[in-house]
C-alpha cells in the first residue's frame, strides 16, 4: 500500500522504516528544503531507545550524544545551590540513557530511512481528500498524488491534524509557559557535561556546552511573568525574552545580548489531547497525536514507539486500517494519557512560581543523591509501565 507520512522528524522516518519493513510504500514529506540541524537536547532512553536498538541505531545514535555528568542549579553568583549527578538516571535505566540533539536524533531515524522511502523535501500536504477507498493529497508544490493512507507526523502544529480533525484550537492545552532555544560558538565559561540552570519566579535560563565550541541556551518561563498575545513574529519573541529576563542576574545579560545574530526556536509548552487518533483513512502518530509537552523530557522516545506500534498493527491486520488504527489506539492511548498527566506535574520544577518553590525544588534534586527516595522522586518518570509486542519485520 502507498503511504503518505507528512513530516519528517521523528515519528515520520521511524514509522517509514517500519512500514517498509512490513512491505508496503511510504512516501516522506517534509516542508523544510533539507534536514533540519540545531535545536535543543533532548533526553532518550526507555521505549523509544529498545525500539532504536531493534532498528540496529543505537551506535549511530550514541555517537551523536552526551553521557552529561551532572544537572547543576546555580544563584546569581554561578554557585552550585541544588542538582544532582545523572547516574541515578544511568542506574534507573540500566545505562540505556544518553542526550543529544533532537535533530541529530532524527538524521539518525532519516538516514535509515532513506534507503526505504521515498522523500520529498521543500513540501508539505495541503489539502484531503477521503473517499473512503483512497485519499487523494494536494500538495503545496508538487502534483497531486493519490494514497492508500495518511499519516500525520507534523508536530505540534500539525497541518494533516487541521485538515482531517479541525482546527488546532480544539486540541491543544496550553500548560501556561513558553520555552525558547539558540546556540552560538565560543561562548564562555563553559562547563563540560553539566547541564547549569539559574531560576528566578516563573523563569529559568540553562545552557549546555555542546562539541564544536558551541553552547545551547534553553530559556522557560510562566505565562503570566509576560502576559499578552504570543508573539509572531522573531523580533516580537526575542522582545518578549528581553523583557522577561531582564535584570535577572547571572550570566543573563551576556547572554541576552546573543539574540541579535541568533536563530531562536519559541513555542508554547502545550499538549495535544484528542478522543481518537485515526480518522477514515488518516492517522495522527508523534505529538500531532499525543504531543506529552517539550519539558516531558521523552516527547521523542513515545513519538517512535507510537510510530512503531502504528505500522506493527498495520501489519498484524493484514493492512486491514480500521482494525489496525483502533487497536493502535487501544493499545497507546490510555499510556500516552497517563505520561501526559505525568508531564503536566513535572513542568512546573523548570520555573517554580516562587523562592520558596524554587528553594523546594533544589532541596529535591540535593535529596536525589539518595537512591530510596530517587526512585520516589522520578522512577516513576523514567520506567514506562507498557509491554510492546515484538511485531515481525524484514
Amino acid at each position: 500500500m502507498k503511504i503518505a507520512i507528512n513530516g519528517a522528524g521523528i515519528a515520520g522516518p521511524c514509522l517509514a522504516w517500519w512500514l517498509a519493513g512490513h512491505g508496503h510504500e511510504p512516501v516522506l514529506i517534509e516542508k523544510a528544503p533539507a534536514p533540519r540541524s540545531g535545536g535543543y537536547i533532548i533526553d532518550f532512553w526507555g521505549l523509544g531507545y529498545d525500539i532504536a536498538e531493534r532498528m540496529g541505531l543505537i551506535p549511530a545514535i550514541l555517537e551523536r550524544g552526551y553521557q552529561v555528568g551532572e544537572v547543576r542549579f546555580v544563584d546569581s553568583q554561578g554557585r552550585a545551590n541544588g542538582g544532582f549527578a545523572t547516574d541515578v538516571f544511568t542506574r534507573m535505566t540500566d545505562g540505556r540513557f544518553t542526550s543529544l540533539r533532537r535533530s541529530d536524533l532524527a538524521g539518525v531515524l532519516l538516514d535509515a530511512a532513506n534507503d526505504r522511502a521515498e522523500t520529498l523535501f521543500g513540501d508539505s500536504v495541503a489539502a484531503l481528500e477521503d473517499d473512503g477507498g483512497r485519499v487523494g493529497v494536494t500538495f503545496e508544490h508538487a502534483a497531486p498524488r493519490e494514497f492508500d493512507l495518511v499519516v500525520g507526523c507534523d508536530g505540534l502544529h500539525s497541518k494533516v491534524r487541521e485538515l482531517a480533525f479541525g482546527p488546532e484550537k480544539r486540541f491543544e492545552a496550553d500548560l501556561g509557559y513558553r520555552v525558547a532555544a539558540f546556540e552560538v560558538e565560543g561562548y564562555r565559561p563553559r562547563d563540560e557535561l553539566v547541564y547549569v540552570s539559574y531560576t528566578r519566579p516563573g523563569r529559568q535560563i540553562s545552557r549546555f556546552s555542546m562539541r564544536d565550541d558551541c553552547t545551547l541556551f534553553l530559556f522557560v518561563f510562566r505565562t503570566d511573568v509576560s502576559p499578552g498575545p504570543f508573539p509572531e513574529t522573531d523580533e516580537g519573541q526575542k522582545a518578549v525574552l528581553r523583557e522577561v529576563f531582564a535584570g535577572a542576574g547571572w550570566e543573563t545579560e551576556a547572554i541576552l545580548d546573543l539574540l541579535d545574530g541568533a536563530d531562536l526556536y519559541f513555542d508554547r509548552v502545550s499538549q495535544i489531547r484528542m478522543d481518537h487518533w485515526t480518522k477514515g483513512r488518516v492517522a495522527l502518530a508523534g505529538d500531532a497525536a499525543a504531543c506529552v509537552s517539550l519539558l516531558a523530557g521523552e516527547g521523542t522516545g513515545l513519538a517512535i514507539a507510537e510510530a512503531y506500534v502504528l505500522a506493527g498493527e498495520f501489519a498484524r491486520a493484514s493492512s486491514d486500517h480500521e482494525a489496525a488504527f483502533s487497536a493502535y489506539e487501544e493499545r497507546l492511548m490510555p499510556f500516552l494519557q497517563s505520561k501526559q498527566k505525568s508531564a503536566r506535574r513535572f513542568a512546573s520544577s523548570f520555573a517554580p512560581k516562587s523562592e520558596l518553590g524554587i528553594s523546594i525544588r533544589n532541596l529535591a534534586t540535593k535529596l536525589a543523591r539518595v537512591p530510596l527516595f530517587a526512585d520516589w522522586l522520578i522512577g516513576g518518570d523514567l520506567r514506562d509501565d507498557i509491554r510492546l509486542p515484538d511485531y515481525a519485520n524484514r
